[in-house]
């Protein structure tokens, strides 16, 4: 695989993973619901989705072939997102307290 293809993957797969982060906060209330059907239904159709979007974006980048490096690109993407949206509430919190 060329040089800059492997570089659109990487990019690629780190923006998918804080988009999905950002994804999984907007879903919060249907993800974590107190029905247990209604739960499982929509955490299978949000991760059935979530991977089809991303295997037909990866076809066009790479003919779909998944790399390790591109599953932990968007686990970074995830847990950097999750980081500084944590940190963006904690300075909102606080001037808030300010005020």
């Amino acid at each position: 695989m060329e040089l800059t293809t492997q570089l659109h993957l990487l990019v690629f797969s780190f923006l998918y993973g804080v988009v999905f982060s950002i994804l999984i906060n907007l879903n919060y209330k249907f993800l974590y619901n107190e029905k247990k059907l209604l739960k499982t239904i929509f955490t299978i159709v949000f991760v059935l989705v979530n991977v089809l979007i991303y295997f037909l974006i990866l076809l066009k980048i790479n003919y779909g072939m998944l790399h390790i490096y591109s599953l932990l690109m968007i686990i970074v993407g995830f847990v950097l997102e999750n980081i500084i949206e944590n940190k963006l509430i904690l300075k909102l919190v606080a001037r808030y307290k300010k005020k």
